[in-house]
């Protein structure tokens, strides 16, 4: 059975009497048409190598079928193909907006017919037992209903043997925190601001962000869902990490 963590009540209206759920689609909906810019601008441009680095943890599995949970502009989803030419990969979010921008991009790319795009959330995920060889997460995690009941879902449409990859946001090495933590929780809500971005967003991605159970605490947290192999990577003096974890290829099982 999940339990519900702290992190789990960071929303980003506290006054909003919505689920976190809808207040995170109402979110992205409303600054879907910038995200993209807004991510290269703030965090200049390192979250491209980030999200290459995440999925460069595929490598090895070659995967033909994969999930991508929280896709948003399907900025995971073009750029896993592109680097590991799967047959298939099928992107959920629950806000249309973000997924009609992703939509876009993926047919300027060519790539309609190899990347799917749908409407869903990880709690609920509309695909059957051991769909998939390789489900990936992008900033995605903090902005789960229930963390447990999302991860567990994840691990049920996962292929015995199937790998989670998780890229989010980590607290920084104490050296650079004082730093972040200014840059985070003022400068980047007033760019935001300054951009016409609803400054709220950004002060929820940075509370969500802080009371993430991050490092050895999410690897426990992936454990009690039932994960194995599950180990973690700090990237950029901690700014975020990348987890993976696997589901338990069954006894005298051999790789697909």
């Amino acid at each position: 059975m999940s339990t519900s963590l702290p992190h789990d009540h960071i929303t980003p209206f506290a006054e909003s009497a919505k689920t976190k759920k809808e207040q995170v689609a109402e979110m992205f909906d409303g600054i879907a048409g910038r995200y993209d810019f807004m991510n290269r601008f703030l965090s200049l441009r390192i979250d491209v190598l980030w999200r290459k680095k995440a999925i460069s943890f595929f490598s090895k599995d070659n995967p033909r079928l994969i999930l991508d949970v929280a896709t948003g502009t399907a900025d995971m989803a073009i750029r896993a193909s592109k680097m590991l030419h799967p047959e298939r990969i099928e992107g959920i979010d629950i806000s249309p907006n973000m997924l009609a921008i992703g939509q876009k991009k993926i047919e300027k790319e060519g790539l309609a017919e190899k990347i799917h795009l749908q409407v869903g959330d990880s709690e609920t995920i509309n695909f059957a037992d051991g769909t998939f060889d390789g489900v990936m997460v992008a900033f995605g995690v903090r902005n789960f209903e229930n963390l447990e009941k999302g991860l567990s879902e994840i691990l049920r449409v996962l292929k015995p043997g199937g790998q989670l990859v998780i890229l989010e946001f980590s607290k920084p090495s104490r050296p650079f925190r004082s730093i972040y933590n200014l840059y985070m929780g003022v400068i980047a809500p007033g760019l935001a601001k300054l951009f016409r971005q609803d400054k709220k967003a950004y002060q929820y991605l940075n509370e969500s962000a802080g009371a993430f159970p991050d490092g050895p605490l999410m690897v426990g947290i992936l454990n009690k869902c039932g994960y194995s192999d599950t180990r973690f990577k700090s990237l950029s003096l901690g700014i975020c990490s990348i987890y993976s974890g696997r589901k338990t290829r069954l006894q005298g099982q051999s790789p697909a």
